[in-house]
């Protein structure tokens, strides 16, 4: 009744708020449905495993559970900003500064705290002093709310936070798995948020394709990417991953000043973090000018092959190791240089779970299943070792009730393909 109560006064006193940069945008579904749905998903998680609640840092997290942001990146390098969501009780958003105004009309957030910030920038050598008053906060939240149950899930903290946790009788258990498995499904409503920032991104990566000349550097091209996201709503892109020519090839090189010359291969991961603040996540490859060459060709349609087989192989109901045993089957030539997973979640951001090649799976494969309402991204990267390019090529699919919907819609390069 409480959380009731507090959500219909903050409507009536503030109507149509929003929260972050597409405050003053008419948003493609109830803002607050997806923020209920995805608070509910934590706290079903949070009582499958008889947890008192769930301590979180990530500002992926802090997000999904109650849509507050406030300074994403730089809170993400300082544990100066948390949300600790109790499985029956409260929503407690601990903050970097005074600032309640940001909670304000969120249902989601039953009461707002300053942190106690013990991150030595903050509080130096009396951050052990201060790390004791945080845990201080947070045991009387799961005193008052949790019973006797004293099992606590947190994402990730410093080992002074979970010290004095642990100090105070609170026995700590693994938040990322709490948050990364009630993330990897889906609402309706948290569909319209993805396919919003696909088609701010695939503008984006039109933009750069028109402009895509001999002369620009690859910093130039990437930089009107980053600039389309903001002018619309978009948040910040997580890697710098552009490529040209001999840059191309190993992967996982990042854009830099170097001018892209006619003929060479451009390949990209575009990493978005888009209105809403949920990722797209695609990869393409264009030649720059010219007609391309034969080598180019060949590597671009073994990328287009391995996506196109591994989308057509998904099926709800498929556990992970079925998928990675039915994956499209890398020639030897490339595959010291494959992907270094060839299916992956991807919701506020990358997530779980993450499907590996068969030569992987041994080592480090993990089984689940494929269920509906998943949102996957199915990667290719095809170069050679010690080859002269690389092709990189990234889709994101909806898993169905039967099969799958391909999200992504950004043409391939016919020219590439014949």
């Amino acid at each position: 009744m409480h959380r009731q109560h507090r959500s219909e006064r903050s409507a009536r006193e503030q109507p149509g708020v929003q929260h972050g940069a597409m405050e003053y945008a008419e948003p493609p579904t109830d803002l607050d449905a997806v923020r209920l749905y995805r608070l509910g998903r934590i706290r079903e998680q949070l009582g499958l495993r008889d947890y008192a609640g769930v301590l979180l840092f990530d500002p992926i997290a802090t997000r999904y559970a109650t849509d507050c942001t406030n300074m994403q990146l730089w809170c993400s390098h300082y544990e100066t900003r948390c949300v600790l969501v109790m499985t029956d009780g409260p929503v407690v958003l601990f903050d970097y500064a005074r600032h309640p105004f940001l909670a304000e009309g969120l249902p989601t957030i039953d009461e707002y705290r300053m942190m106690e910030a013990f991150y030595y920038f903050n509080a130096g050598p009396r951050s052990a002093e201060w790390a004791g008053r945080f845990a201080d906060g947070i045991h009387d939240v799961v005193s008052r709310h949790g019973g006797r149950n004293r099992r606590l899930a947190v994402d990730r903290l410093s080992h002074l936070g979970i010290d004095a946790l642990r100090g105070r009788g609170l026995e700590i258990f693994d938040g990322q798995e709490v948050t990364e498995i009630a993330r990897s499904i889906k609402s309706e409503g948290e569909l319209a948020l993805i396919k919003a920032a696909i088609e701010v991104c695939q503008s984006g990566m039109a933009a750069m394709q028109e402009a895509l000349r001999p002369g620009i550097t690859e910093n130039e091209l990437w930089s009107l990417l980053h600039r389309i996201n903001i002018a619309r709503g978009g948040e910040w892109i997580e890697t710098r991953l552009l490529t040209s020519g001999p840059r191309t090839n190993p992967w996982h090189q990042e854009c830099s000043m170097r001018a892209i010359e006619a003929g060479d291969m451009v390949s990209f991961d575009t990493d978005l973090i888009g209105p809403y603040g949920y990722c797209a996540d695609l990869s393409r490859s264009w030649v720059c000018g010219g007609e391309p060459t034969d080598e180019q060709r060949r590597l671009y349609g073994l990328a287009h092959a391995q996506v196109e087989h591994d989308i057509a192989l998904l099926r709800p109901g498929m556990t992970f190791k079925e998928v990675s045993d039915a994956a499209w089957p890398i020639p030897a030539e490339f595959r010291a240089n494959r992907y270094g997973c060839m299916i992956h979640g991807v919701g506020l951001a990358d997530e779980w779970p993450q499907i590996l090649y068969p030569q992987d799976w041994e080592n480090a494969g993990y089984d689940g299943v494929i269920e509906p309402n998943m949102v996957l991204c199915i990667e290719s990267y095809v170069g050679r070792e010690g080859g002269g390019q690389g092709v990189k090529l990234e889709e994101m699919v909806r898993i169905t009730e039967d099969s799958v919907e391909r999200l992504s819609s950004y043409p391939f390069e016919e020219r590439l393909l014949r």
